[in-house]
């Protein structure tokens, strides 16, 4: 079939073509914005899942949600290697420029900017070869000591009170949380506790791993009174066929229900990879309906591109020792496995293990979803981990 107008869209981050089994979230996300408008107490989100279930396609819905409710967003994606202030604070400047263009800006928008050059300064923050222009005095004492814990929450106010002053509201999104230190998930953690305090009217959405829950109580202890963790799962059965039937339909052409029940296998109903089958048995048809043989043709290409694209990319940023951890995880086969039990195949004592565990943790691969548990963050990775390292000698 013509593959320009093939409707599916594999790739991170990319809007499918058909957003299914997310209801739930979505009305989550819209009573929350319109509550946080509202100046009415209620908890920020943020969203927990593993790898390719969609949470960053979630965040960007929630994006729009919240520009069509009238709020002034921010997007930021943390990382391993960038500390949360230079990262967070030209999108502040944006925004607080973008609420002194308005007619009849006043003092308060004029002093989140104060606070943002103090905070600045602090931080001696760059970008590229300058400094974050902001051609204002700084508001000495205030959000310029250095300590972010103590910084952050003062900016974060100064910010929404200027929003309030403007009778607008701030949606602050942040995706891959996980990669802040717990110093910066603190900082965070405390700025949405001083704005809920004051109910003022900016609101943190953010996606993360699920490590993520674990983290922020361990920065602070009443996080999890402040923020919901949905968990987003894979789709079920249902909600996969209709992923894939919806959109293909649409283009005039439908799948045979054994093809769905396969990409259902295969897939395990995770967004990421039902995209890309659906993407390549789309490609591969010749007419329609979209047949079993035509989806088990199209794994034979699938495959080889989700471990290029896909599995690679992580594999490739693990160690030796990383490696053989994980492949000892796939050994044991899916699911959560006991370290006593990893540590068997490695044939070492557990002790041993804790460092290379803390580096793959911190790395975003696996994550403990009990006391002495791990589990791979990534779908389907112990499949690769057999096709990578299909010789497995501890």
């Amino acid at each position: 079939m013509d593959p320009i107008k093939n409707p599916f869209s594999p790739g991170a981050g990319s809007p499918p073509p058909e957003l299914v089994g997310r209801d739930p979230i979505l009305e989550q996300a819209r009573i929350l914005l319109g509550r946080i408008k509202a100046k009415r107490p209620e908890k920020s989100m943020l969203l927990t899942g593993l790898r390719g279930v969609g949470k960053t396609v979630l965040l960007n819905e929630i994006e729009r949600l919240a520009n069509a409710d009238g709020y002034r967003t921010l997007s930021i994606e943390a990382h391993e290697d960038k500390p949360l202030g230079p990262l967070i604070a030209p999108h502040l400047r944006t925004l607080l420029y973008d609420l002194n263009r308005m007619t009849g800006a006043g003092n308060k928008v004029k002093r989140g900017l104060a606070v943002l050059r103090s905070f600045v300064s602090a931080l001696k923050v760059t970008v590229g070869d300058v400094s974050v222009g902001l051609d204002i005095e700084p508001e000495k004492g205030t959000a310029d000591s250095g300590d972010l814990e103590i910084d952050l929450p003062n900016l974060f106010v100064a910010v929404a009170e200027a929003a309030e002053e403007r009778a607008s509201a701030v949606a602050v999104l942040i995706d891959e949380l996980q990669y802040f230190t717990l110093t910066e998930l603190a900082a965070l953690i405390m700025a949405m506790h001083k704005v809920q305090q004051r109910q003022l009217p900016l609101v943190l959405l953010g996606a993360g791993l699920p490590i993520l829950p674990g983290l922020a109580g361990e920065s602070k202890s009443y996080a999890e009174r402040l923020f919901s963790f949905p968990d987003i799962g894979a789709l079920s059965e249902d909600d996969t066929a209709q992923a894939l039937q919806e959109p293909a339909r649409a283009a005039g052409v439908s799948f045979e229900p054994k093809a769905l029940k396969e990409v259902f296998r295969l897939t395990k109903g995770y967004p990421y990879f039902l995209q890309e089958w659906g993407y390549q048995a789309w490609n591969l048809a010749t007419s329609s309906p979209i047949s079993l043989e035509v989806v088990k043709n199209a794994t034979t290409t699938v495959i080889p591109r989700l471990d290029k694209n896909f599995f690679r990319v992580r594999f490739d940023r693990l160690t030796p020792s990383e490696k053989n951890f994980l492949r000892a995880m796939a050994e044991l086969g899916p699911g959560a496995h006991r370290t006593g039990d990893i540590a068997d195949i490695l044939r070492v004592k557990v002790t041993s293990l804790g460092p290379v565990r803390a580096k793959l943790i911190r790395k975003g691969m696996v994550f403990s979803p009990a006391h002495g548990d791990m589990a791979f963050t990534v779908p389907l990775f112990d499949e690769f981990m057999t096709r990578a390292m299909p010789v497995f000698r501890p």
